[in-house]
């Protein structure tokens, strides 16, 4: 969540707790790189400060050997600071094909490869001086099955919880749009 200001000042009006943070103001022209400077913005004057309580945890389905990122988002002043755990165990940053991404409201386990054993339930733990909370976050298997179209009638995709879908009917759509098109 970001705000644009063109010029010299950046006007927020009716601040929220939510809105603290960093900021970052960038000034450029013609002649040299741009300037940036960070600020951080408490909102302690209407908003004291409070424990972390987490707002978003979103889990993913993907399937093994691709990307797939875990999200949790939490609110909190001073901003909250996160931990990821699996089975109780802190994932440590730098395992391999693992990163984790910290904004002051957000953070984001990112896999690069997902493998069987990456599968799981994960805990993301919010904490500042006041107090943590934690949310529990799953990674599961999707399995792909490509849909072929010599696979004719009833080809079936396969879905992570063992249901099976019928994509018979997909075929049946031109046929039927071929039928009313001769009817006129």
């Amino acid at each position: 969540v970001g705000f644009v200001s063109e010029d010299e000042y950046l006007e927020i009006q009716g601040i929220t707790r939510e809105q603290s943070g960093d900021y970052e103001c960038s000034a450029s022209n013609d002649v040299a790189a741009p300037v940036v400077r960070r600020v951080k913005v408490t909102c302690s004057h209407h908003h004291p400060p409070y424990p972390p309580y987490i707002s978003e945890a979103k889990g993913t389905g993907v399937p093994v050997g691709q990307k797939g990122t875990l999200q949790c988002e939490a609110s909190a002043v001073p901003s909250a600071e996160f931990q990821w755990y699996k089975d109780d165990k802190r994932l440590i940053e730098g395992k391999k094909g693992v990163k984790v991404e910290n904004r002051p409201f957000l953070s984001k386990l990112i896999f690069f490869n997902v493998s069987e054993h990456d599968y799981g339930n994960y805990t993301c733990v919010a904490s500042n001086k006041l107090g943590h909370t934690n949310a529990s976050i799953m990674l599961f298997e999707v399995k792909t099955t490509a849909l072929t179209p010599w696979k004719g009638p009833g080809a079936v995709s396969e879905v992570s919880n063992g249901t099976s879908r019928r994509a018979g009917c997909v075929w049946l759509l031109p046929l039927l749009v071929l039928h009313l098109l001769l009817k006129f």
